[in-house]
């Protein structure tokens, strides 16, 4: 089977001007062919997120007319926008909705779902993508919309403005896509009023971003990151979060979106595997978006100088949403809009800066945790999770059933490249069940074909392994597949275990569930609400790779030694004399300095082909 959401790279996309009044042209026949006589744009299926889905096709309607002049479409303009105002805006509280700070305003919002208390806890962003499906359609007003209409728009547009940030709490599904949105919306609301009203508007828009946005980020493997329901980055949220950080930029000038953009890219692109895949995030753990993440990661593509557009994303809706049947709606319509009207083209490259929490070349990548620890190995076309035993999760020597990954101390990293390798030396002290401090050290060096992994620790008793990860998708032509088995070697035997117990909280990468759909059944709250990384913790096994010791080991230490990916035959060495411990591979010789290092205690490692 197939994961659903993850697909092509989202830079593979045509994105010339021709190849968008291609599709602005689609969208045109589909819209005039599907509007009712009550001037409606929506999909006749949809059902949420639905209040400003007819408004954000008349924005691309905007947008097409002043590209191409169709004579056709000042009229459908009108007339859509005609039934929005009179239809779709809602001034009566929406019964059962509890994040008011004033009833009974009469301001202006839009509807999640159009039933009155059928499911308002939508109707904040759906109001706050309303806005800015208006500010579009201002933005397209000249030769388009009379004094009247466009008047009646942007007072409208400035009702929802003060919804959002007088009568409703701000940001309350502590969602920070929806809250940036909102920020944009603002920002670019203030251009279109006279200057005694749009002056305040900007203000306040950047005052909520440096004070309600901002000071509340949430550090994540070195990174300040806009929270996304409660945690710091969303796979699927986190690079929307970039695009309207990209927008926000762009409209307004402001340096400090600049600088948070290029911190959230430069995060996306160490966590992001060399062929697009991520999973992970505290709302959903697989699902990726498309056309909502392509403004930002190719605004900040140009800026780091990295190939984000590598990102999987839903092909599916590569140009705008879609419902079922593969026909356009109008939910966040002002992506695409926003994506046509910038110009900066994508970087394609990747970055060849070293980074703290990244190892990448070629086909091979390491995205590491807060911890050093692997979150994910791509290596051979097949991407490997951390395995789970006894509930804990990671890469690492395992000892009597206990998981040595966690850090008492100090992690320090050491980068070197040589000869075509990359290389990276994980050090970082470690507490064992019988409170016995040992110093793990894990070099990971790649050719950009292949990922060595070698793991040194103070001699262990028992029967240790290498906890080696769990082989779970691998790529298959522009989609990816579910895994249970990948191309790895181990100097000293190779096992790949699945849990005897059944249940939940005991993962088996052969089932056909999804590493999403299982962390979301172990999360507290409901699908869609829930933490699924919380859920995910809750795990007590998983299919893992266990890796015997190597033989030949130095006296005194234990050695692990693993290969993911193509290669011949595998029969590493090592030594330890005053240098430190070197490892001898087919590929290359690395010398990883003894733990007191140099003279500050950095870890050394020198790298030879």
């Amino acid at each position: 089977m197939h994961l659903p959401y993850q697909r092509g790279p989202l830079h593979d996309l045509p994105d010339t001007p021709q190849a968008y009044d291609a599709v602005l042209a689609a969208v045109t026949e589909q819209a005039l062919a599907r509007m009712t006589p009550e001037g409606s744009l929506e999909h006749p299926d949809a059902h949420d997120d639905i209040g400003d889905t007819s408004l954000g096709i008349t924005s691309l309607l905007a947008l097409a007319w002043q590209r191409g002049k169709d004579p056709r479409l000042p009229e459908a303009v009108r007339r859509s926008l005609a039934f929005h105002l009179r239809e779709r805006v809602y001034t009566e509280d929406n019964p059962g909705y509890p994040n008011l700070k004033a009833v009974n305003s009469w301001l202006p919002y839009a509807r999640y779902v159009l039933a009155a208390g059928a499911h308002p806890i939508g109707d904040w962003p759906s109001t706050v993508w309303a806005l800015l499906q208006a500010v579009n359609v201002l933005d397209a007003a000249d030769g388009l919309l009379d004094g009247e209409q466009r008047t009646e728009l942007r007072q409208l547009a400035h009702g929802y403005w003060r919804r959002l940030t007088e009568v409703t709490f701000f940001n309350p599904q502590e969602a920070g896509n929806q809250a940036i949105g909102c920020v944009v919306g603002g920002l670019m609301l203030a251009r279109h009023l006279p200057a005694d009203q749009g002056e305040p508007v900007r203000s306040r828009a950047l005052a909520l971003y440096t004070d309600a946005i901002r000071a509340h980020r949430v550090r994540d493997r070195g990174a300040l990151l806009p929270p996304e329901h409660g945690g710091a980055y969303d796979n699927n949220y986190g690079p929307i979060s970039l695009s309207f950080l990209a927008q926000a930029h762009r409209v307004s000038g402001e340096e400090i979106f600049a600088q948070d953009g290029d911190t959230l890219a430069r995060y996306i692109d160490a966590r992001l595997t060399s062929g697009g895949y991520d999973n992970g995030g505290p709302r959903y753990s697989e699902q990726h978006s498309g056309f909502e993440s392509v403004l930002g990661l190719r605004y900040f593509s140009a800026r780091i100088g990295s190939d984000l557009g590598r990102y999987r994303g839903d092909t599916r809706w590569g140009r705008h949403a879609v419902q079922r049947d593969g026909r356009i709606d109008g939910h966040f319509a002002f992506m695409l809009v926003w994506q046509i009207q910038d110009t900066t083209r994508w970087h394609r490259t990747p970055s060849t800066r070293p980074t703290r929490h990244h190892l990448r070349s070629g086909t091979v990548s390491v995205a590491f945790d807060n911890r050093m620890t692997p979150s994910l190995i791509e290596a051979g076309g097949t991407y490997y999770l951390p395995a789970a035993v006894r509930r804990q999760h990671g890469f690492g020597p395992v000892a009597d059933g206990f998981l040595l990954c966690r850090p008492m101390g100090e992690v320090r990293v050491a980068d070197a490249r040589a000869d075509g390798l990359a290389a990276k030396l994980v050090t970082k002290p470690v507490v064992g069940r019988d409170h016995v401090l040992r110093h793990v050290r894990s070099l990971y060096v790649t050719d950009g074909t292949s990922l060595w992994m070698t793991v040194a620790v103070e001699r262990l008793d028992g029967a240790p392994y290498l906890l080696s990860g769990m082989p779970y998708a691998a790529d298959d032509g522009d989609r990816v597949r579910r895994s249970a088995e990948g191309e790895v070697t181990a100097a000293g035997g190779l096992r790949l275990t699945h849990p005897t117990d059944t249940g939940p909280d005991h993962f088996d990468a052969r089932a056909e569930l999804t590493q999403e759909q299982a962390a979301f059944t172990l999360a507290a709250d409901p699908r869609g609400y829930g933490n699924p990384d919380e859920g995910w913790r809750h795990l007590i096994s998983s299919s893992a790779l266990e890796a015997g010791p190597a033989p030949g080991a130095p006296d005194g230490l234990q050695v692990f030694a693993v290969r993911y990916g193509p290669g011949g035959d595998f029969a590493p060495t090592f030594d330890h004399d005053e240098r430190g411990l070197t490892v001898r591979t087919e590929a290359f010789t690395a010398v990883v300095g003894d733990p007191v290092g140099d003279a500050r205690g950095e870890p050394r490692l020198t790298l030879s082909a």
